[in-house]
């Protein structure tokens, strides 16, 4: 059986987009975003809100969850970062876990058959991919 993994990644709302545009793009065909709030190491900031002075402890970030077999999860990794990097304090962070079992409830597939894509689901999938490579493509 071949191995599988979830990949988390927390990072900025506005880097949502360009982040599913390329995983699209590395056949990376599924996953769960979901909007969350959070701080690391710097704590939140202050801003200023009607004149007053507010600390903001968390965030706002989204969180992308990804399960992968047939896409090598260090390509979804490298992806991610080069897409959510700038440098700057809050990029995010990437969690990468072993998966004992997945199962599909529709088909009751378990295992890399649960995520792997059916033959029939194939051509929404390509042209998927087809749109997230020329999307990329025109963005660089």
């Amino acid at each position: 059986m071949q191995n599988l993994y979830k990949v988390e990644i927390i990072t900025r709302p506005d880097k949502l987009d360009a982040l599913k545009n390329a995983l699209y793009a590395i056949r990376v065909t599924g996953m769960t975003v979901s909007q969350v709030y959070g701080c690391g190491l710097s704590q939140g900031h202050t801003e200023f809100y009607r004149g007053q002075k507010v600390n903001t402890e968390l965030l706002p970030k989204i969180k992308i969850e990804i399960v992968v077999c047939d896409v090598p999860v260090e390509a979804v990794v490298e992806t991610a970062q080069r897409v959510c990097h700038t440098g700057q304090i809050g990029d995010g962070k990437i969690f990468v876990y072993a998966i004992d079992n997945a199962i599909r409830i529709r088909t009751n597939e378990s295992g890399p058959d649960a995520i792997i894509d059916r033959m029939e689901d194939r051509k929404i999938v390509n042209a998927k991919v087809r749109q997230a490579i020329e999307s990329e493509q025109r963005d660089n």
